[in-house]
């Protein structure tokens, strides 16, 4: 079972990457007006995806969410959709986690190629279901829930299609280099803390 001890230090962890999250969405993007609303391009993505092959799905995925909730709380443009991107950053994380740590179990491996291999597995995963569902659920959320008239958010349906997959690339380029560069620091440093829970068998 995981120890208090790592626990707290997974919540802080998850803070820091939520708050790479809020940074990278609010400082480093770049945004494409599209009438009263806008799309933009960002990394915000690829430090949620970094999150969970860290921390594993759950965390992961909420670093995503309140990192990048809390950006678009912030912005005008954007306030009125934080609770869809809540929800997909959160999938993005739980998808990604599932594939790395579930299925690949990359935190009990040492091997180099192997990690890098299911490091970018995970992350196109996790990234492919934003790309997909981002401007579908993007497009029912303004027509049916915001009111938005359907050519509008046809179009910008149409064009987050774009701007999302320029973001999952770049994610994925980004986040393949970070991990495997960074995972061996922090596992010399103590702070790489084993995914999910160990069981023990007691009788």
């Amino acid at each position: 079972m995981e120890n208090k001890n790592s626990r707290i230090v997974k919540v802080i962890q998850t803070g820091v990457l939520a708050a790479l999250c809020f940074v990278s969405f609010t400082f480093l993007s770049i945004k494409i007006p599209v009438g009263e609303d806008a799309v933009s391009l960002h990394i915000g993505n690829a430090f949620c995806v970094l999150a969970a092959l860290l921390l594993g799905g759950w965390y992961g995925g909420l670093s995503g969410a309140i990192g990048m909730t809390i950006s678009d709380l912030l912005d005008p443009t954007y306030a009125i959709g934080a609770p869809k991107t809540f929800i997909l950053k959160l999938c993005i994380g739980l998808i990604t986690g599932l594939i790395a740590h579930k299925y690949a179990k990359i935190d009990e491996s040492r091997d180099k190629k192997y990690i890098a291999k299911w490091t970018i597995i995970a992350a196109i995963g996790g990234l492919a279901f934003n790309v997909v569902f981002d401007p579908i659920a993007g497009y029912f959320y303004k027509q049916y829930i915001l009111g938005q008239p359907q050519q509008m958010a046809a179009v910008l349906a149409k064009i987050s299609v774009f701007a999302t997959f320029v973001n999952a690339v770049v994610s994925v380029i980004l986040v393949s280099i970070i991990y495997n560069a960074i995972r061996p620091v922090l596992s010399k440093s103590g702070l790489l803390l084993p995914v999910g829970e160990r069981k023990s068998i007691v009788k």
